[in-house]
């Protein structure tokens, strides 16, 4: 595959590049962030069947569900005559880590080869995977990650608490927008961003707490499991618009705990091994910023009063020790279990854990330690449920409506 396609400088200005649908309220605040850069981007939102039969098409029966769903919707994103493949680029994010998150790229590039070899696909990652590429994550560019990781994740904590309760439906999504629209402008502008964080925060929590909200008391449902398929509307058949329809409040963990966990992997395993580096040491100093960021949303949370804060990454690593070790990072890892048992700790005992069809680590970290979370967390119902091509719709649902039934039954 060295033969492939480069995303070149002049490609800046003529091409737009395709972002999968992962997660929807942050990936619009970072397509903010680098059309400030110079970029033209555009968030993909088909989710027909047809992704699912062209993943099918380009990606071995074998690939994880991820990898397939993510190919599937570019490939068919490129075939629907929408865009003009001589001025499309893709992207797709790498971890760094030995999942698929890291090695498909390869599959995508294959997949593209056959059927439009002059797209280029560009790697988003902060590991050095891709170097030659005129897609660049500066310093600058990465601080605003950052914050759109902070900001994504507060409006969806908020988004979601509201969207379950509100009396006049539509609400909370007039706030989402107006939101995203004004953290866009800010990023977009970039002066003293930075200075007025807390000022940001306090008055995106003020408008969601001004919504007007019923008294009504609804079971509270975790959603944990593998990274794509835990947010992913295409890939969990849109399971919060589900839960919220079910009558059911869904608390879905911050994407920045995945974030961290990625981070504290790479100087955890140098201590663990005893092969320090350079790489390694500027991990653990990145990794103390972003906690000193995650902090001080959780102080002002708690400030507010209103809506409960993600749970501190370090209180998570305490927990995770209780169950596995952190060198088990393959994955999502050692988070999957902590998340779980920081859910139920916090009263939220119904917990979902997405398993995507392919994905062995995942089925070990997840439904391998569910047991031993309910062993030190007896009012856990945690229940697994597999989303894979040949998974219908109908059964996941119906798994899902029986845990609800278990959960009002024990109320």
């Amino acid at each position: 595959m060295s033969g492939y396609t480069i995303f070149t400088e002049e490609m800046k200005k003529t091409h737009t590049i395709l972002v999968p649908d992962m997660l929807p309220i942050h990936f619009r605040l970072i397509i903010d962030i680098f059309e400030a850069e110079g970029y033209k981007m555009e968030l993909l939102r088909n989710d027909s069947r047809s992704v699912v039969d062209e993943g099918l098409k380009n990606v071995h029966n074998d690939a994880c569900y991820p990898a397939l769903l993510v190919i599937g919707q570019f490939m068919d994103a490129l075939k629907s005559g929408k865009y003009d493949p001589d001025r499309t680029a893709l992207l797709i994010t790498q971890t760094g880590g030995g999942c698929r998150a890291s090695n498909y790229i390869h599959l995508l590039r294959k997949a593209v080869d056959k059927n439009f070899p002059q797209v280029p696909v560009v790697s988003l990652n902060f590991s050095g995977l891709e170097k030659n590429s005129a897609f660049r994550i500066t310093p600058k560019v990465f601080v605003k990650l950052l914050y759109a990781v902070l900001y994504g994740d507060l409006l969806m904590t908020c988004y979601n608490k509201c969207r379950a309760y509100e009396v006049n439906k539509g609400d909370s999504e007039i706030i989402l927008t107006k939101w995203q629209k004004r953290l866009g402008n800010i990023f977009r502008k970039g002066s003293n961003m930075y200075l007025k964080t807390k000022k940001v925060y306090v008055d995106i929590l003020n408008d969601f707490a001004a919504i007007k909200l019923s008294g009504e008391k609804k079971i509270r449902v975790g959603i944990v499991g593998e990274i794509y398929v835990k947010y992913s509307p295409l890939a969990n058949n849109h399971l919060e618009d589900f839960l919220i329809s079910e009558g059911c409040e869904p608390v879905v963990p911050s994407l920045l705990e995945f974030v961290m966990y990625t981070a504290s992997a790479v100087f955890n395993n140098a201590e663990l091994y005893d092969n320090s580096t350079k790489r390694t040491r500027f991990y653990k100093i990145a990794y103390k910023l972003v906690y000193s960021k995650q902090k001080e949303l959780i102080r002002i949370m708690k400030e507010h009063g209103v809506f409960e804060p993600p749970h501190d990454f370090e209180y998570l690593r305490s927990l995770a020790d209780k169950y596995i070790n952190q060198g088990v990072v393959m994955g999502e890892g050692w988070l999957i279990p902590a998340e779980m048992a920081a859910l139920a700790k916090s009263g939220v005992d119904n917990i979902i854990c997405a398993q995507p069809f392919g994905c062995l680590p995942n089925h070990i970290v997840a439904k391998g330690m569910s047991r031993a979370v309910k062993q030190d967390n007896p009012n856990a119902n945690i229940v697994a449920i597999d989303y894979d091509p040949g998974a219908t719709r109908v059964n996941q649902e119906n798994r899902i409506k029986l845990m609800l039934a278990n959960a009002r039954a024990a109320e």
